[in-house]
């Protein structure tokens, strides 16, 4: 109705100046018989009035149409009354959306083009990534040592780089299951057993229960430990270059309904100013600038299958105190 008032204003003001000017006209002349005059003034604005009230009734779908945006593109399709301006309307619309689809097409297709380069790229990487280890695992010059390092380096950001991939494809790529946390815990921290002997960090796990079960897809929740493991690693490294006597908890309980895993150092902490922010991708923070090894990807990452797994993620951090990460899962009965 706004619509309709708006863009009607201006001849409803050029039909008063008419009146105005018309009646003057008269009244200069000499014809002074005002009731007639009025009377001429009503039958003129009653026409006008049964005009626009026409125009409304008739085109109120079309200024409907414009009065509120499109639910789903393909309402632009809907055909709005049989009006030149309407036609013309729906033809620029139909334009407007099949140029968006030429172009949303070829974006896509030039997407997947460069994901399956990519996926080639990180598989080809693996093999020599591989030999190299094979190759320097039995040395024991101190060169070697620093290789080793920078190859675990490479292959933790391959694995980030491949579950990057899979990301796009996670409902094909996923299977929900019943996994004993326990269980799954100690190969995630064996997993990482180089970079804590590396770091001289001590992995401590507290397990209430053995048998601690609840339903998730194994190998992204195993990801996503790990993530929160290496960046535990990280964080207490950093807080300690000498790393004597830290250590890294990781504990697995029952909160009422939900099956809890708990990953706690006691490293140099996440400022608070950065607690939103540490999902975010790409996002490295403060104490990313200091890691060199940071990408800001994994902890996006691990929020991404959190979320689409139906689990959640909880956080506590202090500067100088340690940070606190855990998964909350529902638990199997």
């Amino acid at each position: 109705m706004k619509l309709f008032i708006r863009e009607h204003a201006l001849l409803l003001a050029v039909q008063l100046m008419q009146f105005a000017a018309i009646l003057s006209i008269y009244w200069l002349d000499g014809y002074h018989d005002l009731p007639t005059a009025l009377y001429a003034v009503f039958i003129g604005f009653f026409f006008l009035g049964c005009y626009l009230i026409y125009q409304y009734i008739s085109r109120r779908r079309y200024y409907l149409r414009l009065s509120r945006p499109l639910a789903a593109l393909d309402e632009s399709f809907q055909t709005l009354e049989d009006k030149p301006a309407s036609k013309a309307l729906e033809q620029l619309l139909h334009s407007q959306y099949r140029h968006y689809q030429q172009q949303l097409t070829a974006v896509k297709l030039q997407q997947e083009q460069h994901l399956t380069f990519i996926d080639q790229w990180v598989h080809q990487m693996k093999t020599p990534l591989s030999v190299i280890e094979l190759s320097v695992q039995n040395l024991d010059e101190p060169e070697a040592a620093s290789i080793r390092e920078e190859l675990e380096l490479m292959r933790r950001g391959l694995h980030t780089v491949l579950y990057m991939a899979r990301l796009r494809a996670f409902e094909q790529d996923f299977h929900i299951k019943p996994v004993v946390l326990p269980n799954l815990i100690s190969e995630v921290v064996h997993d990482h057993k180089r970079l804590f002997i590396r770091n001289s960090i001590f992995p401590e796990v507290n397990v209430s229960s053995s048998g601690i079960t609840a339903q998730s897809d194994e190998k992204w929740l195993f990801f996503m430990l790990s993530q929160l493991i290496s960046n535990a690693i990280k964080y207490s490294a950093a807080a300690d270059k000498t790393g004597n006597g830290q250590k890294v908890t990781v504990s697995c309980y029952l909160r009422g309904a939900d099956a809890v895993i708990e990953v706690k150092d006691h490293g140099i902490g996440i400022p608070k100013s950065d607690h939103k922010r540490v999902f975010a991708p790409f996002f490295t923070g403060d104490n990313g600038r200091g890691l060199r090894e940071s990408t800001g990807m994994g902890l996006y990452l691990t929020k991404e299958a959190a979320d689409r797994l139906g689990h959640r993620l909880e956080l506590e951090s202090a500067v100088g105190m340690g940070t606190v990460m855990k998964i909350i899962l529902t638990a199997h009965p």
